[in-house]
């Protein structure tokens, strides 16, 4: 495998019941130089039979044992990245198919930015999409809003490895 340009990283603790959809929609993206590094939190469901059931060399499954708990997690899966950007997505998510491709051109295109997050739809239980969510792109209006909220969505969150330090 080529060095991975992108790292995406998913915490998964008890996550059966979508978790393969949300690691299926990673493997297909239409860009395709990147690791996915899945850190199974202690589940004591399916999660690690549906991982395992992927034969995918993109996959790096790191098993905590035991509940560390999200930021544990993540941290685990940070230190283990080796892509120059960072991808986050959360084990019952989808991403649509193109999202690393455009995320990564955005950030090849605009070098200033460390972050980048983007809006979502939601979809209910049986598939069906829903409402829409879109959040600012202004840096300003980001910086103002992080006051009140946070507009960054965890699982739509690309960044800079370097970006870290």
């Amino acid at each position: 495998m080529l060095s991975p340009e992108i790292s995406v990283i998913m915490p998964v603790h008890n996550g059966e019941k979508y978790l393969h959809g949300a690691v299926h929609s990673i493997l297909n993206q239409s860009f395709s130089n990147f690791e996915f590094i899945i850190v199974d939190d202690g589940s004591t469901d399916h999660s690690s039979r549906i991982i395992h059931s992927f034969d995918d060399r993109r996959i790096r499954l790191i098993s905590n044992g035991k509940k560390l708990g999200l930021t544990a997690s993540l941290n685990k899966a940070m230190v283990c990245a080796k892509g120059k950007f960072i991808a986050r997505m959360d084990s019952d998510d989808v991403s649509m198919p193109e999202r690393l491709e455009c995320q990564k051109n955005f950030m090849m295109q605009h070098p200033e930015i460390g972050v980048l997050g983007t809006g979502y739809q939601l979809i209910d239980p049986d598939g069906v999409p829903g409402m829409k969510k879109r959040f600012p792109s202004s840096s300003a209006v980001i910086k103002w809003r992080l006051c009140f909220e946070n507009p960054i969505i965890h699982s739509t969150v690309m960044m800079r490895r370097d970006a870290l330090a």
